[in-house]
């Protein structure tokens, strides 16, 4: 029986080969794109947000795109905490080299209500993303203007700790 392989779109810390070797070792890059249509934002509580991503027209968002096995879906969904953190959505894109394909993404969810407001990442969580980022070859003002947005978000509503 053949396994049945499925592409997914990485866009946050999925981006870091390293992590993804040690995540899903027999997962392999199958190329590169940008998801348009969309934005990179931070989700989650303060210091502690993820990334994720919303329709936003006229965006774009770089992407890896990962050819996984199964056990590699598997381990990924575990990671992302779907269906309660993550949901899983396909989507089409228009790979560098001008193929198109169908890839599965994960989009967090407004499941859980601490990680549905914009916030900031931790450092080592930041530091994971942007390694991904310089290692895929692609520019890191898609996260600082993800940032930004946080930052902007978060003078306009500052926390309330109880």
């Amino acid at each position: 029986m053949t396994s049945v392989k499925r592409l997914n779109l990485a866009y946050g810390s999925n981006l870091n080969i390293d992590q993804m070797a040690m995540r899903c070792p027999t997962a392999t890059v199958y190329g590169k794109a940008y998801l348009k249509g969309y934005r990179l934002l931070f989700k989650g509580s303060g210091g502690n947000a993820y990334c994720t991503i919303e329709k936003k027209r006229g965006g774009k968002v770089p992407v890896l795109v990962w050819e996984l096995e199964p056990e590699d879906e598997e381990a990924l969904d575990f990671y992302e905490g779907y269906p309660r953190f993550y949901e899983k959505q396909d989507v089409k894109v228009t790979l560098d080299n001008g193929e198109s394909v169908m890839a599965m993404l994960y989009i967090m969810t407004d499941k859980i209500p601490d990680r549905i407001h914009l916030n900031l990442p931790s450092p080592g969580y930041l530091k994971t993303v942007r390694a991904g980022y310089k290692t895929a070859g692609f520019d890191e003002r898609y996260i600082d203007d993800a940032l930004d947005i946080s930052e902007r978000e978060i003078l306009r509503h500052p926390p309330i700790y109880l």
